[in-house]
C-alpha cells in the first residue's frame, strides 16, 4: 500500500532533515519554503486543496512545470531556481526510499540539469574604508560598545551572521592564544583566532552585560539574543555610508565583512587552505574566488603605474597568471 503524502512530508521535516541529515533549523526552513511553494503550485494546477494531493500528483512533469513557473511567472533568478531544484532533489530522494514506485520519476527529476549562471560579484571593503568605518562608530550610547564589538567580531572572524547570532559566552576562550568556537553550516564546528583588541572588547562587553556562562554574547536587551535581522539592521545603520554605485553597486551587509576578512587575509599572505578553514568552506574552490579578486586588484594597480619603456604593448599585456596552471601557483611565485 502506497503511503499517503501527509505523513511522508511530516517525517521528511521531523526526522530525515534534522535527525538523519543533521541539518540546522535555518536550513530546514529553506527546504520548508520550497516544498510549501511546490505543493501550493501543484494543488492550484490540479484545482484542489493541498490536503487532497497524493504521491501520484507529484510527478516529473509537475516538477518541470514548477521550475518553469518560478522563472517565468514569479520572476525568480536562475540561482533561486537552482536552489529550489536542489531542495526538491533532496525531497524526492527521500520519497524514492520510502515509496519504491516513485523511483523512476525520482531518477528523471534528479537528471534535470542545473542551469548555468555567472557567479555573483564579490565585494569587500578596502583597508582605508574599514579604518574610516570604525573611526565613525559612536563612542557613547547604550549600545555603542556592543555595536563596535559586533562589527569588529564580524571583521576579525569572517563569521556568518547566524553563527554570530548563536554565539554564547561558553564558545569563547580568552586563554592565549585566544579563540572562538563557531557553529557553522552542516552542524560543523570550527575555531577562529581572536585579535587582542577583539578579546578586550568582548571581555568589557560581557562584564557590562553581566553575561552568564551559557548566555548569548550579542544581545538586544534583557539578555535577549540579537536575531539575524537585528544584526543586519545594526550593520546597515553604521555602514550604509560605505555603499557604492560605481564602478559597481555595493551594499554593506554582515556578509560583506566575511568577504572583507577573506580578502585581507589573502593580501596579508595567509595560505589559501588556512583561509578555507577560517571561513568554514567545504571546498577550496569556494575560497579561490578571493584569490581572483586580489589578482584583479593587482592587475589594475599594475596598469595604473605602468610606464612606456619601449616594450611592446603585446608584451605588457601578457600576464603571468594567464600562463600558469592555477592561481595558487602564481601566488606562490610572488
Amino acid at each position: 500500500m502506497t503511503p499517503s503524502l501527509g505523513p511522508l512530508v511530516q517525517s521528511f521535516f521531523t526526522d530525515h532533515l534534522p535527525v538523519q541529515k543533521g541539518l540546522r533549523q535555518g536550513s530546514i526552513r529553506s527546504y520548508r519554503d520550497t516544498v510549501r511553494l511546490f505543493l501550493c503550485f501543484v494543488s492550484e494546477q490540479r484545482g484542489g486543496s493541498i490536503a487532497s494531493l497524493t504521491i501520484e500528483d507529484l510527478g516529473f512533469d509537475q516538477v518541470l512545470a514548477f521550475l518553469k513557473y518560478l522563472e517565468q511567472q514569479r520572476g525568480n533568478s536562475v540561482r533561486t531556481r537552482n536552489q529550489r531544484r536542489a531542495a526538491l532533489n533532496t525531497f524526492y530522494s527521500y520519497l524514492a526510499l520510502r515509496v519504491p514506485e516513485m523511483l523512476a520519476a525520482c531518477q528523471r527529476i534528479a537528471a534535470i540539469p542545473v542551469k548555468r549562471t555567472a557567479l555573483p560579484d564579490t565585494h569587500y571593503l578596502a583597508d582605508d574604508e574599514v579604518t574610516a568605518l570604525f573611526r565613525s562608530l559612536p563612542k557613547q550610547g547604550r549600545f555603542a560598545l556592543r555595536d563596535r564589538i559586533l562589527l569588529l567580531f564580524l571583521y576579525n572572524t569572517g563569521a556568518r551572521v547566524q553563527e554570530v547570532a548563536e554565539l554564547r559566552m561558553e564558545h569563547l576562550d580568552f586563554v592565549a592564544p585566544a579563540k572562538v568556537h563557531l557553529h557553522g553550516k552542516g552542524d560543523k564546528w570550527r575555531i577562529c583566532p581572536l585579535w587582542e583588541e577583539t578579546v578586550k572588547g568582548l571581555q568589557q562587553l560581557l562584564t557590562e552585560q553581566h553575561t552568564l556562562p551559557d548566555g548569548y554574547v550579542f544581545c538586544a536587551g534583557r539578555n535577549r539574543p540579537l536575531t539575524r535581522f537585528g544584526i543586519y539592521k545594526i550593520v546597515r545603520r553604521h555602514a550604509a555610508l560605505w555603499d557604492t554605485d560605481i564602478p559597481q553597486p555595493r551594499r554593506v551587509s554582515p556578509h560583506l565583512f566575511r568577504h572583507t576578512a577573506a580578502v585581507h587575509l589573502l593580501e596579508s599572505g595567509v595560505e589559501i587552505n588556512v583561509i578555507r578553514g577560517w571561513l568554514g568552506h567545504v571546498s577550496v574552490d569556494t575560497t579561490n574566488r578571493y584569490a581572483e579578486l586580489t589578482l584583479k586588484a593587482k592587475a589594475q594597480a599594475l596598469a595604473a603605474c605602468s610606464v612606456n619603456s619601449g616594450i611592446s604593448t603585446g608584451s605588457r599585456a601578457r600576464t603571468a597568471w594567464k600562463d600558469d596552471k592555477t592561481l595558487l601557483e602564481w601566488l606562490n611565485s610572488l
